[in-house]
């Protein structure tokens, strides 16, 4: 059963009026804002006077957080840098799904909070779903304990085709030079070799990587169980690879995922969805480590801005 309290919302109660006086209640808040987030999985502020990237980017700064910016991750979908630290959860067309992830799950490098804040909510859809992964587990594990365990034991491989020049168009389409922060071929194949993957070059200039074998499960400080990957995202949204159509995901022994283990799967995650309606000047806080999200496409005249704000522990 859903908890009601997913995400946990925290109203602007006190009347604050200006970006000082918010930071200033926030930092004392500091501790008891990251125990609720430990419990809850995502947190949603409402009511807070947030208008624009700047009084977002004060917003999540006064968490006391570390940085994770777009350029040093291995992010694949293309995004627009406002701040250092802020910038655009994805520049995919509006009718484009996104299915749920965890934020980076398909790289060895991935923030362990997201910040999210609607500057201006769509007039239709838009919704941000939210599934809590723990829980996600526990119930698969239960329904079917030998896909499970093969999750947890074999792992996963990621195969990711990174263009040659940027595609907005894509939910994954950042150039593989982007995406590595490297300029030229060899300085790609040193920082991907240094990352364990491998990897080939297309006709067309794009490459096809492959990720090192990463954990499908992770253990979360108060013990239970995060189906943390990529897996849903990966059966539902990506396509095939090259001219061979190779799978874009598989075990980490390189045995393909039973179809049956993931439809099955998909259908356990609707359980455990709840979509967000974003009200403009909402600020999400969320466990990247225990919680999914995705974006629901949306329609109107009025423009969706969603911006991002990733972090790690100090």
């Amino acid at each position: 059963m859903i908890d009601s309290a997913f995400p946990h919302l925290i109203a602007n109660s006190d009347r604050l009026e200006d970006m000082p006086a918010v930071q200033d209640w926030l930092s004392s808040r500091a501790g008891s804002l990251k125990t609720l987030l430990a419990s809850h999985g995502a947190l949603l502020f409402r009511g807070f006077p947030i208008k624009t990237v700047e009084d977002f980017d004060a917003f999540s700064m006064a968490f006391g957080y570390g940085d994770f910016t777009y350029q040093e991750s291995l992010s694949n979908a293309v995004r627009l840098n406002f701040t250092p630290r802020v910038f655009t959860a994805n520049e995919a067309p509006p009718e484009v799904e996104i299915f749920l992830h965890h934020e980076m799950a398909q790289t060895p490098i991935s923030p362990e909070k997201l910040f999210f804040c609607c500057l201006s909510a769509a007039e239709q859809g838009g919704e941000t779903p939210l599934c809590r992964s723990d829980w996600l587990y526990a119930a698969y594990k239960r329904r079917h304990p030998q896909w499970a365990g093969k999750f947890e034991s074999l792992g996963l491989n990621y195969k990711i085709q990174m263009p040659a020049e940027a595609d907005a168009h894509s939910g994954q389409g950042r150039s593989w030079a982007s995406t590595l922060s490297v300029e030229t071929a060899a300085e790609a194949e040193a920082r991907l070799g240094a990352l364990g993957y491998t990897w080939q070059w297309q006709e067309d200039g794009s490459l096809i990587t492959t990720t090192p074998v990463l954990p499908a499960v992770k253990t979360l400080p108060d013990g239970s169980e995060s189906f943390y990957n990529q897996v849903l995202a990966a059966h539902l949204g990506w396509k095939p690879l090259g001219n061979a159509a190779e799978a874009p995901l598989s075990f980490g022994d390189g045995t393909s995922i039973p179809e049956q283990a993931l439809t099955e799967l998909a259908g356990i995650a609707k359980e455990f969805v709840v979509p967000l309606a974003w009200q403009d000047g909402d600020v999400a806080l969320v466990d990247n480590h225990r919680v999914m999200h995705g974006r629901y496409p949306f329609a109107g005249t009025r423009k969706r801005q969603v911006v991002v704000c990733l972090a790690r522990e100090v």
